[in-house]
């Protein structure tokens, strides 16, 4: 009998891409090869003296290694000589007593590496006998744990063979090409691909299995509900793998794997539901999967398996929920379910502070969580804040920022400022200003602005010097990192003691405000021009801003179409205007009809500041020709009647500057008739 295995046209691709790679193989002891690669560089003296170094440090390692090397190593090379050289029967035995070694140890491995195994295996799964490539696909499964192996796999062309495997009608074929797949796919070529050869379809069917088995214990099921079973459990390790491809997950729901998900999630077999929720949880990054996750009833299921024993369930499942949570309905159906209790449990185990990544899933969970008024009235019960605050002293950059974030939830409630001051976390907070992860320094930057509101948290971020450390965030280049630290200024220097005084103390602190008016993000010109409406009111300031040509830098912004910045940049014109002759220079440089345009604005806010600022600019006769020009007068007639007094007052003193200008021309025009 033969084993009717092609190598030809497979040996001379490979021969083709090593060579172009400018790889050179020599042959080592025990009938190893040895690739050892290197720049071949004709004009370096220098290069053939560094291989013939090389050769001699790689035979010296051989030497040392191979009198180390167990018998185990020397009998696997045995046993793949044997699957090389052997006819069908042969192979066969070869392989059965391959797997009676250990093949998880990297000596084991190697073992099979060296004598150029791979390829024997690899070819195997081309063979016309079932038992051949079972007994190959059982090997490569346990093997390809291992790094390297899984690369070598790829680039000897496995990825297409195991994918046509998944095809074949045999389950415990299909079972094993799904074992082998969950491991390779860790590469990420491997992912594409399984992708590219159209992988991903029969592996989502592996999913579809009967209810019964999922809901009954495995004693209780017969050998052909286990071998389903076990083939689903492989599907599933497989497509955890392959999810972390952005575009292998929008195929997977593509074909349908969302329901299946929800079904499986219902089982009480742990080994399925670790990998599932491992790939709920990658897939929940994305918008469309979080919608199907809260309208297929996940939530629950997902809440459930928050009390089990398995860590990494756990883990997955506190994840699945930080990702999902950021939708209020999410969040909702999570306090529904109950699953704030078990969260906040994780934060309080002390036996789980060294497992940083189920700590940091549990805090986010909460971050998002407690983005609900429900939500936060039920942490509040639980003490929550006080927990987050313990968690301040971790190392960890992820547990530190989520945290945090959950903290800034907390303190947007008053009895939370109180709570996060007495128990000493301010301090905590503000030392963490020193950090250099741009998430944690953001979040971090939030808290402090709510808690600047209180003053006798403000009295003790004076103390600590928090403003100073908060202004030197504007230097960091995230944008981000940049937005919220000049947004926590804002209540900082409003409530703070000499707060003009304490500006111009910074070294060249107004000069760097002004010159973040050049960034090209939104979010930072906003928090930018909130901030300088704040630091212009008092008048020194406004005089040194003047001086830095502020109102240069915002009269170029005015044509935004965004309304947070038109909100903000319209309060810091309002602020700047009244220096020396700058409400002249503003209507000079083209800004008034551009103001006046954010009037159609739906956001009542936009219309307050907007009012402010045409309140001040019409203190100049030639402004008011502009407005009533450009059409201000029916808006600001309606804005008159604001529930809002700042707005109602800002429209008042516009039309009434408007009006004494309309009665000075009328005047004039009469005696001059006269």
């Amino acid at each position: 009998m033969s084993r009717n295995i092609p190598r030809s046209s497979r040996s001379t691709r490979r021969a083709t891409k090593k060579s172009s790679r400018a790889t050179s193989v020599t042959s080592g002891g025990g009938g190893r090869g040895h690739i050892h690669k290197f720049k071949v560089d004709s004009d370096d003296s220098d290069s053939t003296e560094k291989e013939s170094s090389s050769d001699e440090e790689e035979r010296w390692k051989d030497t040392n290694r191979t009198s180390d090397l167990p018998s185990e190593y020397w009998h696997i090379q045995k046993l793949v000589k044997y699957i090389k050289a052997g006819n069908q029967t042969a192979t066969i035995v070869a392989l059965c007593c391959l797997k009676d070694y250990d093949l998880t140890t990297q000596t084991n491995q190697l073992a099979i590496q060296d004598i150029g195994g791979l390829e024997v295996l690899v070819n195997l799964l081309e063979s016309n006998d079932i038992k051949c490539r079972l007994g190959s696909l059982t090997v490569l499964s346990e093997i390809s744990l291992n790094t390297d192996i899984r690369r070598t796999i790829v680039d000897l062309g496995g990825i297409p063979l195991l994918v046509y495997i998944l095809n074949e009608p045999a389950r415990d074929l299909k079972t094993m090409a799904a074992e082998t797949i969950a491991n390779v796919a860790k590469v990420r070529l491997a992912r594409k691909l399984v992708r590219k050869c159209d992988g991903i379809p029969p592996l989502v069917d592996l999913l579809d299995v009967p209810m019964r088995c999922l809901v009954t214990a495995s004693e209780n099921l017969n050998d052909d509900e286990r071998g389903v079973l076990t083939m689903a459990i492989a599907g599933a390790r497989a497509l955890w793998s392959l999810s972390e491809s952005r575009h292998n997950k929008e195929l997977m729901r593509r074909f349908g794997l969302v329901p299946l998900m929800g079904k499986l999630l219902k089982s009480v077999h742990i080994d399925i539901v670790v990998p599932i929720m491992g790939t709920v949880q990658q897939c929940a990054s994305q918008a469309t999967y979080q919608l199907a996750i809260t309208t297929e009833g996940m939530i629950s299921d997902i809440v459930n398996h928050l009390n089990s024993q398995n860590l990494e369930l756990k883990m997955q499942c506190s994840s699945a929920i930080f990702k999902c949570a950021s939708d209020k309905v999410a969040r909702d159906m999570v306090r529904e379910a109950g699953g704030l209790d078990p969260l906040v449990s994780i934060l309080k185990d002390k036996n789980v502070r060294e497992n940083k990544p189920l700590l940091a899933a549990a805090s986010g969970a909460i971050w998002k969580c407690a983005g609900s008024d429900a939500n936060m009235k039920r942490l509040d019960q639980l003490k929550t804040i006080s927990i987050l605050v313990q968690l301040l002293t971790d190392e960890n950059d992820d547990v530190l920022t989520n945290a945090v974030g959950g903290i800034a939830e907390c303190v947007k409630f008053p009895h939370n400022r109180e709570t996060l001051r007495t128990s000493g976390g301010l301090s905590l907070l503000v030392d963490l200003l020193n950090a250099t992860h741009p998430p944690l320094l953001g979040n971090a930057a939030k808290v402090l602005r709510e808690c600047a509101q209180e003053p006798e948290s403000m009295k003790i971020l004076e103390e600590l010097d928090a403003i100073r450390l908060l202004w030197s965030l504007l230097k960091n280049p995230n944008p981000q990192v940049q937005a919220y630290a000049a947004w926590a200024m804002c209540p900082c220097i409003e409530n703070a003691h000499e707060s003009g005084e304490l500006v111009r103390s910074f070294v060249g602190a107004l000069e760097l405000v002004v010159g973040l008016l050049k960034s090209k993000d939104n979010l930072v010109l906003s928090a930018v021009c909130a901030a300088i409406a704040t630091i212009a009111k008092d008048k020194d300031n406004l005089a040194v801003l003047s001086d830095h040509k502020v109102i240069y830098m915002l009269a170029e912004l005015v044509h935004t179409t965004d309304d947070m910045l038109r909100e903000n940049l319209a309060a810091a014109i309002a602020s700047c205007a009244p220096y020396g002759n700058n409400t002249h220079e503003l209507g000079r440089l083209k800004t008034v009809t551009p103001i006046v345009g954010y009037m159609v604005s739906t956001n009542p806010r936009v219309h307050r500041t907007t009012a402010m600022a045409l309140e001040k600019l019409s203190e100049d006769p030639q402004n008011c020709i502009t407005m009533h020009q450009s059409g201000v007068v029916p808006f600001l007639l309606e804005t008159v009647g604001s529930r809002d007094r700042v707005l109602q007052e800002a429209s008042a003193g516009c039309l009434q500057n408007i009006r004494k200008l309309a009665l000075r021309a009328q005047e004039h025009l009469l005696r001059t008739e006269l």
